[in-house]
């Protein structure tokens, strides 16, 4: 099988494309289906095709990538025609009412968080300028730019304990972690850049930290959208961020759930393994999501390539009873959430940590990160 071919299913992205335009230029009812195909349908397409564990090689030359490589490069351009495109048209469009507009940029926030940000998260581990600053730019046009500072120094450092806004505690409610992690997830990223800064013996406000250029590019896309737009143009393209953060966080409160890294003592705990992150192996939301629920291998080996992304069995690794779409739904609705997921918490921790009796000081809610 050649390369293309091999790389074609993971081009399934490139379909939401067309759904979005026909849904601006459409409105009415038509504006459900962007949330009715990400989040529906790829669950039940999930239900028929099934579990993929093989595995690539994990030595795959980097010459070999290129058609996996490529349609994350492409994607910034694309998503960019299309939001502005909206904003340009949808706040010169008589015939469209309030909860029309609403639902078009609503549709463009899943698109954005469900792929843009999800792209954007493999580019901004790749080594090339290029694929940084293509995320940098996925990013800044959801306005959550800092999330690149928080994942690479706080989230991939801290995953599984305390200090990481991100991992979910058990018991911890979808709706309490979303406002804490948004707060925190900034503020930690703010600090941690900071301390950089410091340790280079530069201030914060040091024109090296990468805060002023996530700043400038937010700037420049919220300035584009009250030029083409006014001040309804910015107010969707914030409605199609806000969706698009909280399709992020939905993902990352799924991801790491109640999974906890042993304390060792003295403020130190385990290396990550790859049992601290929950995984899905169903074909067709890893194809949409470019293999991002073979979660635990991403953090065992965080610059590797999502194509080249190992697949666990269970006894190397806690598995989700679906995959992402399914998932995330049911996150919406804690008790549901609960019930089907505090026994897998517990079974896991008996499974790898039977000596432990006390896990009290493993659900504390994330502490800040010293200055």
């Amino acid at each position: 099988m050649s390369r293309v071919t091999k790389a074609l299913p993971f081009w399934l992205s490139m379909a939401l494309i067309p759904i979005a335009v026909f849904i601006t230029i459409q409105g009415g009812w038509w504006v459900l289906l962007m949330p009715a195909v990400t989040w529906y349908l790829f669950s039940i397409i999930d239900s028929f095709a099934g579990l993929n564990e093989a595995n690539e090689d994990p030595e795959t030359p980097d010459a070999q990538l290129f058609w996996y490589r490529l349609i994350t490069l492409i994607w910034f351009p694309l998503q960019f025609i299309l939001i502005f495109g909206a904003i340009y048209l949808v706040t010169r469009d008589p015939t469209l009412n309030g909860w029309e507009k609403f639902g078009i940029f609503f549709g463009l926030g899943i698109v954005s968080g469900t792929v843009g940000i999800n792209y954007s998260h493999e580019l901004m581990h790749q080594r090339s300028r290029l694929e940084r600053w293509m995320a940098d730019l996925l990013l800044a046009m959801v306005f959550y730019s800092h999330f690149r500072s928080e994942h690479l120094l706080v989230h991939h450092r801290y995953v599984g304990t305390p200090r990481d806004p991100v991992s979910a505690r058990y018991n911890e409610g979808f709706h309490r972690y979303y406002p804490r992690v948004l707060w925190q997830c900034f503020r930690s990223a703010f600090r941690a850049e900071a301390a950089m800064q410091a340790r280079r013996g530069r201030p914060w406000w040091d024109a090296r930290n990468p805060f002023w250029r996530y700043w400038a590019l937010q700037a420049g896309f919220a300035s584009l959208a009250l030029l083409l737009g006014g001040f309804e143009g910015l107010l969707w393209l914030l409605v199609q961020a806000g969706v698009a953060i909280w399709q992020l966080e939905l993902v990352n409160y799924v991801e790491h759930y109640g999974l906890t890294r042993k304390h060792l003592g003295d403020g130190k705990y385990e290396h990550v393994q790859p049992r601290h992150s929950w995984n899905a192996a169903q074909r067709a939301s890893n194809w949409l999501l470019i293999n991002l629920q073979r979660h635990s291998n991403h953090h065992f080996k965080p610059d590797r390539p999502y194509p080249l992304l190992q697949n666990y069995s269970a006894d190397e690794a806690p598995q989700l009873p679906a995959g992402y779409p399914v998932m995330t739904m049911v996150a919406m609705i804690p008790p549901l959430w609960r019930r089907m997921m505090n026994p897998r918490v517990r079974a896991w921790r008996r499974q790898n940590y039977p000596e432990i009796e006390d896990w009290s000081a493993y659900n504390k809610a994330a502490t800040p990160m010293p200055r």
